[in-house]
């Protein structure tokens, strides 16, 4: 069990840089407000690695994220970029604050037992969702362009309108994302033994990838391999530091050429994110307005919402998945405030304040520290290696929490809903062995 004084101490540190950051900000001393978030960010990130042995710990990995990401965003390099107000600094707090809450309370050991038990039943059934997922995302990806008429990746009509002619149909699609890091499972669990269904997971797994590709479904093919990373990284012993890094610059290429696919130029980019300094280079101005326009825009809606919706906006994967949205589609017609239109990125927490204010945005953290909690505990409690499959979406959920309302989007719920499926199965006869 974590001691107290050590809780205690982890926060206090957040709470004493937090408020030196606020003091900084107000004193219009952004670049030094922005380095104490990011100092502690990283200083937590490193203490909790050491505790728990995981790189991809859950608390730690939203510690960069959440607190790293506002401290980047506090540097304040764009125009576009503002003074907070104070209802948007109490909510960042609230947000850090509350996921501890959750994540603490009760939690007997944060260390995650890196294993997947070979068991064959368990293996052969991982093999088998794969094939089934696969055949699923690909008939759903060919009824798709029968009814459209059209491939996206091949239709300029995609660009201006992605239309989804039978309602939940895209989802199940885009759920071969889970096959990369079922995969891995299935390698894991296998270990050194060669067998001949490898030939069969390597073609799912291209059809997967090239399925995504021609939906030009970008952030499902970022997500589909951040997943099957920390899935192999929390599942191998012998994962540090230096290979994570080796395997993190395996995603530049990709997210060079899924940029070049937008049809962005750096000329439009700068004239989008209008940069303080005109002379930066578009490597670093791109990630990094990806990065701190999404706190803005919190603060934007913080500053101009009318009223909340109460419940509306988060509930939108169930008006999505269930076609609602078509039926009425008033249900879904909320505006977003923004600073600029072009740029649509928000916060995981941005729904949670659009319908219940603070109190929404602190129920949600809360939840997620809970959700954190249950997961590292069943990573060590049990034999069923699907569990690995949830704390891989979660970490990357957790990593992008600055970037998007992922646990408000119809795609994730549809990917926690298959992976639910599959653990059920995979499972299934597994507790008696565990007992």
């Amino acid at each position: 069990m974590r001691q107290r004084s050590n809780v205690i101490l982890e926060y206090g540190i957040y709470m004493l840089a937090y408020l030196v950051s606020y003091i900084l900000s107000l004193a219009e001393c952004e670049i030094a407000s922005g380095a104490t978030l990011i100092f502690a960010a990283i200083y937590l990130y490193r203490k909790w690695y050491k505790e728990t042995g995981n790189i991809v710990d859950l608390r730690g990995v939203f510690t960069l994220a959440w607190v790293g990401g506002q401290g980047v965003a506090c540097l304040q390099l764009s125009r576009l970029q503002t003074s907070w107000h104070y209802l948007t600094w109490l909510c960042f707090f609230v947000v850090y604050m509350g996921f501890g809450v959750g994540y603490e309370w009760g939690l007997r050991d944060g260390r995650v037992d890196r294993r997947v038990e070979k068991v064959e039943e368990a293996t052969k059934r991982i093999f088998q969702c794969v094939n089934v997922l696969g055949l699923v995302s690909l008939t759903c990806f060919v009824i798709e362009v029968v009814l459209r008429g059209y491939i996206p990746l091949f239709s300029q009509a995609a660009h201006s309108a992605f239309l989804f002619p039978v309602s939940g149909l895209h989802y199940l699609t885009l759920g071969g994302a889970l096959i990369p890091a079922l995969s891995v499972l299935y390698i894991q669990s296998k270990k050194n033994e060669v067998k001949r269904e490898m030939g069969i997971i390597i073609l799912w797994n291209v059809v997967s990838v090239l399925v995504l590709v021609m939906c030009i479904a970008r952030s499902q093919i970022l997500l589909a391999v951040g997943i099957a990373l920390t899935v192999y990284i929390a599942t191998n012993k012998r994962i540090n530091g230096r290979i994570v890094v080796l395997l993190l610059l395996v995603l530049i290429p990709l997210y060079v050429l899924l940029t070049i696919a937008k049809d962005h130029n750096v000329a439009y980019l700068n004239s989008v994110f209008e940069m303080k300094n005109r002379d930066m280079p578009i490597f670093i101005t791109q990630p990094y307005m990806y990065v701190a326009n999404n706190f803005e825009n919190f603060n934007v809606l913080v500053e101009n919402i009318g009223r909340h919706t109460f419940g509306l906006k988060m509930l939108f994967p169930f008006f999505a998945l269930t076609g609602l949205k078509y039926v009425i589609p008033k249900i879904v017609d909320i505006p977003l405030y923004l600073t600029k239109p072009e740029l649509t990125t928000l916060t995981m927490f941005y729904d949670a304040y659009y319908d219940f204010g603070v109190v929404g945005v602190c129920a949600l953290a809360i939840l997620v520290g809970v959700i954190a909690k249950i997961i590292v505990r069943k990573v060590r409690d049990t034999n069923n290696p699907i569990i690995f499959l949830f704390y891989g979406q979660f970490a990357v959920y957790l990593g992008l929490s600055f970037f998007t309302t992922w646990l408000s989007s119809p795609v994730v719920w549809m990917w926690f809903i298959l992976s639910a499926i599959v653990f059920w199965y995979v499972g299934k006869g597994m507790e008696k062995d565990d007992v």
